[in-house]
């Protein structure tokens, strides 16, 4: 019996078999208004992370909470050649300013509930117990790509990048591509 973590021997095949596919092409889009491109340690970790996962980074923005310029951004990502997914980080909170999570959930055509779940869970019993419920991370598909957001903070990035995107962004391309 294989352990929890593993799957079943469907998926370990599925993702023996995207394991073998081109790397996964990201665009990396901070959510910020307190943020300068140096002072962006969140962006730098999820860049470090996907090639460190021997995916490529082909663009990463700042982008202020501003509506307007996280849809044009964002927009912008889906709509460029080359791109299989667009990570964002920050905007996932219960603050006036967080956005978001409001600007990308219109643009998804599949909602992966899953991904939200799983990364409160981990946030509750890794990190932050009870204020996990406070996040609204979420991910889903959009025009043919993997779209996650995550919040803004160093550890919520490093935790749902290495627990969770990494690890199972060519499994989600290779079933979004089927």
């Amino acid at each position: 019996m294989t352990a929890p973590h593993e799957g079943s021997a469907s998926t370990a095949e599925h993702r023996r078999d995207a394991s073998q596919r081109p790397a996964v092409r990201c665009v990396v889009l901070t959510v910020s208004d307190s943020r300068t491109v140096s002072t962006d340690e969140s962006g730098a970790l999820m860049e470090r992370l996907l090639v460190e996962g021997g995916h490529v980074v082909v663009a990463r923005h700042l982008v202020p909470n501003d509506d307007a310029q996280v849809h044009s951004r964002l927009v912008e990502a889906l709509e460029r050649d080359g791109v299989d997914a667009v990570l964002c980080t920050g905007g996932t909170g219960l603050g006036s300013r967080d956005r978001t999570v409001d600007v990308v959930r219109p643009l998804l055509e599949k909602e992966l509930p899953g991904f939200g779940e799983l990364f409160r869970m981990l946030s509750y019993l890794d990190q932050i117990g009870a204020a996990a419920m406070l996040s609204r991370a979420l991910a889903g598909t959009a025009r043919g790509k993997f779209v996650a957001v995550m919040p803004g903070s160093k550890a919520a990035v490093e935790l749902a990048m290495t627990r969770l995107i990494v690890p199972e962004l060519p499994h989600a391309l290779r079933e979004l591509r089927r």
